[in-house]
């Protein structure tokens, strides 16, 4: 039996333990859990609460020496005691003891002591022999790089898995780091460093043909190191990505300081006290961070650095790839003979002109191409990725690596999204007391001005207003929808065309429909708890979260068949189980306005005629796991997958 020689405590080891054999005495000592904890068997206290408390002596036993053993005779008669003998990986580092029986006779000296809780001898041997059924859990040394990490930084989901995953998973015993720029506007929103320190440590990258410094500044929060570089080049006003002007023209240059400052904070900065070495494995989100595998493969390995670590490459969204013209190579600081791996070239169709060779280098391609393993944010986007229509040219390359390929549903936060304690709301409830939803809706209708009819069916819409989102869909269908005995609310900001169009419509009918232009997280928990039904009509969606948030919140989703979508709402069955009802809303397919308004017509006559099975689907809505921690545990597993074979590129 293995027991783990981690956080050993103030035991002291000593430096000659493998040649000598180790033995446990039970003997009296000090009572108190946090002491057997530190020394790495608090796995043995499961079940013993009750139990009368002893405690454990280390000792060694020596072939050749002449100690008389009195030292042990002092603490308690030694028959029936156990070696313990040192378990080593392949450097020679001790990793556990292993517990063998004592067939040892002869002299032996206490070499050192630590009063741990015990109750007796067989006592700890039997609660030993329970831990051997149970696999020992493998930790990780994690590294996030992220362009955006809530609440820091965040223009949409990519922001907020980078917030809440590393927590999670640091929440399961993994060390985790985030490395995201530090974007300073010179407002108000600058206060969320506030806590973060500079480490007094610069980088030099070299990249875009000179060395360009960088700092790193540290913040410990919930179990997680949120590291953030600092340059110039990411202080200015405006988002991430961009302002009121467009996309920001360097984003390949501040995306790839990015990269080389991540690749080199697990080998220089101490948090903690310590670095995490060679052996992590980098997390990359995101055409931003897609430059990291072919760093490691690259750049690193070459020189024998990072030969243990591993490379998942995260994609939220494909449609982003972080494509340039091939020119811009050069500036990455990779070597000449690795540019195939980015090279990429369009069609003759999407070229703008008739000289335009359609050269270009595209860093996501190149993740793809070497990371060790691949992941998106739902199964069904993993699938979607791989098709003409869904992989936005880079079909073929993830087909090639599907056997790598997962895709694993984001998770929301249940603390900040919970109905029974929401502030944002205006009563709270949960799937055992519903009663308070419908003041919710009560309260809704009085504050958009709406006329308060607790049993019209309210609809609502959050979320972006872009072509992405199916906008159009819902301004085709509203002339027909508005006929109806319906309600419906739009929040959210995007193209001009639609958020006039939203201002237009509200005027055309006043009693019915109502536009909040711009983004009000406030507002958008009211609509979801106010709602009874939340429309998707999104043409692709890697996953969604305003789905899982609405179910949460006992409101009903209907959305198109595509992505995360597909893959979190569970079409509406009534008469199955038994005649029980099955489902967690509607799906819809193909996208269109006329299948969007069968849909709606199905689940608004469900809403108002059929009670009993509405409540149910509200119920199963409620019901459902969608924590990160669950999420977490499915990221292990892909963790594991990637150690389990050498690096793919090296």
């Amino acid at each position: 039996m293995l027991l783990p020689a981690t956080q050993m405590g103030s035991l002291q080891t000593p430096t000659n333990l493998s040649n000598n054999s180790c033995s446990w005495v039970s003997g009296r000592g000090v009572q108190g859990l946090s002491v057997l904890r530190q020394m790495g068997f608090s796995c043995l206290l499961k079940g013993r609460k009750s139990r009368k408390i002893q405690s454990l002596c280390v000792t060694c036993s020596f072939s050749g020496g002449a100690q008389d053993g009195s030292s042990i005779a002092e603490n308690k008669k030694v028959s029936d005691v156990f070696l313990l003998g040192p378990e080593r990986d392949g450097s020679g580092s001790v990793v556990g003891f292993q517990l063998i029986p004592n067939s040892v006779t002869g002299d032996a000296t206490v070499v050192e002591s630590h009063d741990i809780i015990a109750n007796d001898i067989d006592d700890l041997i039997e609660d030993a022999e329970e831990m051997e059924e149970t696999p020992t859990k493998l930790t990780f040394n994690i590294i996030f790089v992220t362009a955006e990490a809530a609440p820091y930084s965040k223009t949409g989901g990519l922001g907020d898995v980078c917030g809440s995953l590393p927590m999670a998973l640091a929440a399961r015993g993994h060390r985790v780091m985030v490395v995201s720029p530090m974007y300073l506007t010179g407002g108000p929103s600058d206060e969320k460093y506030a806590n973060a320190v500079d480490l007094d440590m610069r980088a030099m990258v070299h990249c875009f043909g000179d060395a360009q410094e960088v700092a790193f500044y540290h913040e410990y929060r919930a179990g997680v190191d949120w590291v953030f570089v600092d340059h110039p080049s990411y202080h200015r006003p405006g988002t991430p990505y961009g302002d009121i002007y467009g996309a920001f023209g360097d984003n390949q240059f501040r995306f790839t300081l990015l990269c080389h400052a991540a690749c080199e904070a697990p080998l220089v900065l101490p948090l903690g006290g310590f670095t995490y070495g060679e052996k992590c494995l980098f997390l990359a989100n995101d055409w931003h961070a897609s430059l990291v595998p072919l760093l490691l493969a690259a750049k690193y390995r070459p020189h024998g650095v990072y030969k243990d670590a591993r490379s998942i490459v995260a994609i939220h969204n494909i449609a982003h790839q972080g494509v340039e013209p091939a020119a811009t190579y050069k500036n990455l600081g990779l070597p000449p003979e690795w540019y195939g791996a980015l090279e990429w070239i369009f069609p003759n169709w999407a070229r703008v002109h008739a000289l335009d060779t359609g050269e270009t280098v595209n860093v996501l391609k190149g993740a793809i191409a070497v990371a060790d393993r691949i992941l998106t944010v739902s199964q069904g986007y993993s699938w979607e990725i791989t098709t003409p229509e869904g992989g936005y040219g880079l079909h073929e390359l993830l087909s090639s690596r599907q056997s790598v390929l997962n895709g694993i549903t984001n998770g929301i936060d249940i603390n900040d999204w919970n109905p029974l304690t929401d502030e944002h709301i205006a009563s709270h409830y949960s799937i055992n007391d519903l009663s308070g939803k419908v003041q919710c809706k009560t309260a809704l209708q009085k504050e958009l001005g709406l006329p308060i009819r607790p049993d019209c069916p309210l609809i609502g819409f959050i979320g972006r207003l872009d072509y992405q989102k199916g906008v159009d869909i819902i301004l085709s269908a509203i002339p027909e929808l508005m006929q109806d005995d319906v309600q419906f609310v739009m929040l959210g900001s995007g193209e001009k065309q639609y958020e006039d169009w939203m201002r237009h419509t509200e005027n055309l009918f006043k009693d019915k429909f109502r536009a909040w232009v711009g983004f009000n997280v406030p507002v958008s928990h009211r609509i979801t708890a106010g709602c009874d039904i939340l429309l998707m009509p999104s043409r692709f969606e890697p996953c969604g979260l305003n789905q899982l948030y609405a179910m949460r919140y006992g409101t009903i989703p209907v959305v198109h068949s595509t992505g995360g979508l597909r893959d979190t709402v569970k079409d509406f069955h009534p008469y199955a189980q038994e005649g029980n009802g099955d489902g967690t809303g509607w799906t819809f397919s193909p996208l269109s306005s006329e299948k969007l308004l069968d849909t709606l017509k199905v689940a608004i006559g469900t809403c108002t005629e059929h009670k009993s099975s509405w409540e149910g689907l509200m119920k199963r809505g409620m019901e459902r796991d969608y924590s990160w921690e669950n999420a977490a545990i499915q990221y292990e597993q892909v963790f594991a997958w990637a150690f389990m074979d050498p690096p793919y590129a090296r």
